[in-house]
């Protein structure tokens, strides 16, 4: 439900900005020409109220990363449901613009809360070999709430002709629903026992671990010894003080001659940059580009106005349902061929390598969508054909983006963090999901067909992608070309693979000094051949986890030397 209003308020205000009385009564940024025709005169002055919803994000991440590692993962849950509702009735209500921006702003905040925790709590109630399902299953959700805005802003238009101030105000008003439904249930959810652990309430800890994995002998040995992995890390991180602050988590990158490092070989302000920069190269792959241009794409195939949007939100339909392909188990043997897109993917493939086929398929879209739709442009007679080809090119995209960039970059923060920071640490990918929208949410001509075939056309602005579609048009589609290849190397080199790993191994996979994948990997190696019990250590008693250098360390080393070092000696 949480994901499901994160994709819904995602697509709402494509709808609300069309409606006549939200842009030319209530809001009064732009005019009125004919009947229902909207003009906007001041594109700044709306795109302000659009975005002002990503500082809430932002604000929201924040605050709920911090109160998530006090009170724990489902109290956020429920207070991220209830600020929603509250600023989704403000919006409801809304006057005029100062009232707009201050309900956005506000339900900006509840959506951040949810989109920080709602992950942490999937991932760490998983299991490692399901996390990517899991988490999967949620964002097919969350694109289901997209198409679900689309459909449903799509009938409200119809509404009195579309004059009506219901044609807004029931789009809006509808998020209150799944998120009372959310905050009803959320109670009946179990904490997270990796949470529970952490503040020392180890009985609940272990009785929830062992309904979670089963009730049988074989199961209920695997979650003790899950148990007690988790017991032993989080007893050790405890130690690694400096790492509670927000600040202390992004300084750390820097050389401890100005204060960073302070993580030691936990390497925290390392991993801080890698999920906040994967989340902006989420954006600056071209869905927003796709969501932008999609009419115009469409029109150019030679459907009507009318015609495009309904084709528009077929996409989304698309989208939704490459996304769920993700949701089949990793395991299961299928014959149909949408199920094999799933297990090649997050759960059988790996982060990395969806990633890679993700971006391949994306960025030859982008490429072609863009000469084609330039070939429709300068042979008008053949404009349909052309149009058609780069409508096509469209789906695709949307299909590879839906199984591939959609999740990845939501789950893997949630996935690297240490426990004493998770929530904080997802925090960080959320900042930049907010950064990499602000900078590209769209500027977008979004086309309204009354009953009386009257045309309302407006304008949505925020930042770099107005200015792009303006100035070069479908030449933007290459830049977003380009940027899918950049990502190929930057995944490869710079983030290491977190599939069928536990969430305790996460540390020993970032206690290489050096920023490259591959040596990430090698010290991995030898953590691993120089503890084998790194997964079983505490059924043995002892430790895996150094608290002085905050990472592994064998009783048996000769002179107590960190093992990590002695690794990084050996490597280097």
């Amino acid at each position: 439900m949480a994901v499901f209003f994160f994709g819904y308020d995602q697509g709402l205000m494509g709808s609300v900005n069309v409606s006549v009385d939200y842009a030319v009564d209530t809001m009064k940024f732009g005019h009125l020409e004919g009947k229902n025709t909207v003009v906007v005169d001041d594109s700044l002055f709306k795109g302000g109220i659009t975005s002002v919803y990503y500082l809430g994000t932002l604000l929201g991440c924040l605050l709920g990363g911090w109160i998530g590692e006090k009170v724990g993962r489902i109290k956020v849950i429920a207070l991220g449901s209830i600020w929603g509702v509250f600023g989704a009735s403000l919006q409801t209500a809304a006057q005029n613009a100062t009232w707009m921006i201050c309900a956005r702003l506000i339900n900006g905040i509840g959506t951040g809360m949810l989109n920080v925790i709602v992950p942490v709590w999937a991932t760490e109630t998983a299991s490692h070999t399901s996390r990517g399902q899991f988490v999967a299953i949620e964002f097919t959700l969350n694109i289901f709430g997209v198409v679900i805005a689309y459909w449903l802003g799509y009938g409200c238009s119809f509404i009195d002709g579309g004059l009506s101030q219901l044609v807004w105000r029931i789009p809006i008003a509808f998020q209150i629903i799944p998120l009372l439904f959310l905050f009803v249930i959320v109670w009946f959810f179990p904490e997270s026992p990796r949470w529970l652990v952490k503040v020392g309430r180890e009985d609940e800890a272990r009785y929830i671990l062992g309904r979670l994995r089963g009730e049988g002998d074989e199961d209920a040995g695997l979650a003790e010894a899950e148990f007690q992995d988790i017991r032993n890390v989080a007893e050790l991180e405890k130690k690694a003080g400096k790492l509670d602050s927000y600040f202390h988590m992004f300084w750390d990158v820097m050389p401890r001659s100005i204060g960073g490092g302070s993580s030691g070989s936990l390497h925290i302000g390392r991993r801080v940059q890698l999920v906040v920069w994967l989340q902006i190269m989420q954006e600056w792959i071209g869905i927003a580009g796709v969501t932008i241009y999609a009419n115009d794409i469409f029109r150019q195939a030679g459907y009507s106005s009318e015609k495009a949007r309904w084709v528009a939100g077929v996409n989304d339909v698309t989208y939704m349902v490459c996304s769920a392909t993700l949701v089949i188990l990793a395991g299961a043997d299928m014959p149909k061929f949408s199920t094999l897109v799933a297990v090649f993917t997050l759960d059988r493939l790996g982060r990395r390598k969806t990633l890679f086929w993700g971006s391949c398929i994306m960025g030859v879209s982008m490429f072609l969508s863009g000469g084609l739709s330039r070939l429709a442009i300068n042979n008008p007679d053949r404009g349909a054909q052309y149009g058609a080809a780069a409508a096509t090119f469209t789906f695709i995209f949307t299909a590879g983006f839906g199984a591939t960039w959609l999740t990845v970059p939501w789950l893997y923060p949630a996935e690297i963090f240490p426990l004493q920071v998770r929530a904080k640490g997802n925090a960080w990918g959320v900042v930049g999901w907010s950064v990499g929208n602000g900078w590209t949410v769209s500027t977008r001509e979004l086309d309204n067909n009354s009953r009386q075939g009257k045309h309302t056309k407006i304008f949505t602005q925020v930042l770099l992608c107005p200015i792009m579609f303006q100035h070069i048009g479908e030449k933007t589609f290459y830049i977003f070309g380009a940027c899918n290849a950049l990502t190929i190397p930057i995944v490869w080199a710079f983030y290491p693979e977190s599939n069928q790993r536990t969430l305790e191994e996460m540390d020993l996979l970032f206690a290489s000094d050096s920023w490259f994948n591959w040596k990430a990997e090698e010290t991995f190696a030898v953590l691993k051949a120089q503890n084998p019990d790194v997964v079983q250590a505490a059924s043995r008693g002892h430790s895996v986890i150094d608290p002085e250098g905050m990472m592994t360390k064998r009783r048996s080393s000769s002179r107590g030397m960190n093992v990590v070092e002695k690794a990084n000696a050996e490597l280097k």
